[in-house]
């Protein structure tokens, strides 16, 4: 795994890549194109790039984060906060969203995807990597404490190791 994706012409730094959701085109889709596009990079000011990969595809080949109820992957790389969600008067989505992921772009704005996945799921998916359904259950014998003592910091890897 590099430190930068080569999507289209483009060289993308890992680092500056926050997601990746699903492409859904519209009826009449804007674009003209031959080409089969399936998926959505988004980058951290929230410009984003078409891929022919799968979401799911995408994240295994690169390790990113899945959230299978958003067909999103999210980079690991990115420090995300979580917050709860809770439509206001002004604002009714269509679907249920309970989440709201977070995170600062290079100019330090405040950037934001709204997620159908639980705020406890993504906490813990970002915490760990680690979705809450594929965590070791408090009865497994090994604590959490020193589970998490032995990972590095989110984002930085010891000397020596690739990333």
């Amino acid at each position: 795994m590099t430190d930068t994706f080569t999507i289209g012409k483009r060289l993308i730094p890992r680092n500056q890549l926050a997601f990746v959701e699903p492409y859904v085109p519209t009826d009449p889709s804007p674009i003209q194109t031959s080409r089969s596009f399936q998926a959505r990079v988004v980058l951290l000011n929230r410009d984003s790039i078409l891929i022919e990969d799968s979401v799911t595809d995408f994240a295994v080949a690169n390790r990113f984060l899945l959230l299978p109820e958003d067909q999103t992957a999210i980079n690991p790389a990115i420090r995300f906060g979580v917050e709860l969600f809770a439509p206001g008067e002004d604002f009714r989505p269509s679907k249920p969203f309970c989440s709201r992921l977070r995170w600062r772009d290079l100019d330090g704005n405040d950037q934001s995807k709204l997620l159908l996945t639980s705020p406890e799921m993504v906490l813990e998916l970002i915490t760990d990597g680690t979705p809450l359904a594929d965590a070791p259950s408090a009865g497994s014998g090994q604590a959490t404490k020193s589970r998490r003592s032995k990972r590095p910091a989110r984002g930085k890897l010891p000397a020596g190791q690739p990333s």
